[in-house]
């Protein structure tokens, strides 16, 4: 990897740190619920951008570590740590579990099948109402909440501690596709037979692809439960799944960046234009129309290719 890439992505890390200092108290909140939605991103990004698995279903991943962090914190009175393993080691096994069924199938087909899991996950929380509180969901324990002395609760920890995930997670991610294992993730994207004619074996790699990602996204899940306090069913909405692709599509599918830039566009989209009209849907899905017609490999791949252009 060039000392340009290294610089780009570590000062972005460095830049994130010194905004924890700098931003004002809306905005500091703003960006650290986006860092850890934008882990969810990357986790999702592993599975579409780097190896072409079009999922529907990502949001069970990050679903079932918030449930199974805040359960665990609720029900066996757990602290912060073992809860977080707790919701990671959750979305682990769902992954695996899922991509042995789901990669029998290829294309709309797995789209189609991944869609499925992800309803009948939704359907099994309200179903077991009674342990997760359906639709109402629940409040993490303030005690689960809290690691020695530090309140997960408080802007500062609670910052510091999304930059940290985010960081770690942006770097391995980096690591990640260029090594080895990702470039044939990448080969499998860009043309899966000749990847299977050179030996490689597509299948395995694949599935451990989904699991890499689907433990990215309950990572992120885990800690928005902790960081953030609520597990509700919401987040296992099929909705969830669907802002997981139009943020990496809006940052540029394929980058390391692209989720961050994704999440944090669209948040604010959304949020400013709530004070213009009630309809601001109508105006993001404008918005989003625009910068696929214009920028089809999204904001990060423009950006990246005018950086390619530099001297």
């Amino acid at each position: 990897m060039s000392r340009r890439d290294w610089s780009l992505h570590l000062g972005l890390v460095a830049l994130l740190f010194a905004l924890n200092w700098i931003l004002p108290a809306y905005h500091h909140g703003v960006v650290a619920r986006v860092m850890v939605l934008a882990v969810f991103a990357m986790g999702y990004n592993v599975a579409f951008g780097y190896t072409g698995l079009l999922s529907l279903g990502h949001a069970m991943y990050f679903a079932a570590g918030m449930y199974g962090t805040g359960l665990v914190a609720l029900h066996l009175e757990a602290g912060a740590i073992p809860a977080w393993f707790a919701g990671l080691g959750a979305g682990l096994l769902l992954a695996l579990v899922t991509g042995l069924l789901a990669l029998r199938t290829a294309g709309v087909s797995f789209m189609i099948v991944t869609l499925m899991f992800a309803q009948a996950f939704y359907l099994g929380i309200l179903y077991f109402g009674d342990i997760t509180h359906g639709d109402d969901g629940f409040v993490v324990p303030n005690a689960a909440r809290r690691v020695a002395e530090v309140a997960l609760s408080d802007a500062g920890p609670r910052y510091l501690i999304g930059w940290a995930l985010f960081s770690v997670t942006m770097i391995g991610t980096l690591w990640l596709v260029r090594a080895p294992f990702g470039r044939v993730l990448v080969a499998i994207r860009e043309n899966e037979d000749r990847a299977r004619l050179l030996g490689y074996d597509t299948g395995r790699r694949k599935l451990g692809a989904l699991v890499i990602s689907g433990g990215i996204s309950a990572g992120a899940g885990a800690a928005y439960a902790l960081l953030f306090g609520y597990v509700g069913a919401s987040f296992a909405g099929v909705q969830y799944s669907i802002f997981a692709l139009l943020w990496v599509l809006l940052g540029g599918a394929g980058t390391v960046i692209g989720p961050l830039v994704g999440t944090l566009f669209m948040y604010y989209l959304v949020d400013l234009s709530t004070e213009v009209t009630d309809a601001y849907m109508l105006i993001a899905g404008i918005v989003l129309i625009l910068l696929t017609l214009f920028m089809p490999r999204g904001i990060t791949g423009a950006l990246r290719q005018v950086w390619r252009d530099l001297p």
